[in-house]
């Protein structure tokens, strides 16, 4: 099981970590044991920050199979609630991965409002299903808009060009899900095929070796993957 303590201050310091330092606090007021911030873009959503390590593992395991309650409620613009049920009915595929991998039995996703471009969310996770009851709604609304006003005024007091974005979209986890566009990029000059073919290879082989399309991504950058195991035309 993934461990799910929470990082230290230490680590976290610096503009770039502002999502995770959110998350971290999402997470306490709300009484949660994960949380999460993402965008999704124009092509790849774009996590932001995570309050632990088993809140970034539901995240990438989310993008892997390509929908989950994050994934919904920014699609819909609308919240999503899910217990352990809901997940298994709605979403076969990542509930495996998810109650496997982590202590998590229960997904609130709420949309926000976008800080700068795309739709934004907060994933809130809970270890017992119960929990979501206990959940106050409006609370919750309350700090994802707080979440947003912070990514806000951050982003309008400090100097950065459009073409790279604030410094919060510059922290580890945005840079780790970049890189999968730079292989789906390499991919698709290897292959011969356009963006979303070789997203979905990536796709397929992540899920096919229990592991994530970021890491299918570091490995094809390295070398450490041929973009030709992936399996195309098979």
């Amino acid at each position: 099981m993934v461990a799910h303590a929470r990082q230290s201050v230490v680590t976290i310091a610096g503009p770039e970590l502002l999502p995770v330092r959110l998350a971290m606090a999402v997470a306490r007021m709300l009484r949660v044991e994960g949380a999460g911030l993402s965008l999704a873009g124009s092509t790849l959503r774009i996590p932001l920050g995570a309050s632990s390590d088993a809140a970034s593992v539901a995240e990438r395991l989310q993008f892997t199979v390509g929908e989950g309650p994050c994934t919904t409620a920014q699609e819909t613009q609308q919240p999503v609630f899910a217990v352990e049920e809901d997940l298994r009915r709605r979403w076969p595929v990542f509930s495996d991965l998810l109650l496997s991998t982590t202590p998590f039995r229960a997904v609130v996703a709420l949309p926000l409002q976008p800080a700068l471009a795309g739709a934004g969310a907060l994933d809130l996770f809970f270890e017992r299903p119960a929990a979501v009851a206990e959940l106050d709604v409006f609370e919750a609304i309350a700090v994802g808009e707080l979440v947003t006003s912070a990514l806000g005024d951050a982003a309008v007091w400090s100097d950065w060009s459009p073409e790279e974005g604030p410094e919060w979209l510059h922290g580890p986890a945005p840079r780790r899900r970049a890189a999968v566009w730079e292989a789906m990029g390499k991919v698709g000059v290897d292959l011969e095929i356009d963006a979303a073919e070789a997203l979905t290879l990536m796709r397929a082989h992540a899920y096919a070796t229990g592991g994530s399309v970021d890491d299918v991504a570091a490995d094809l950058l390295s070398g450490r993957l041929d973009s030709g195991a992936l399996g195309a035309g098979d």
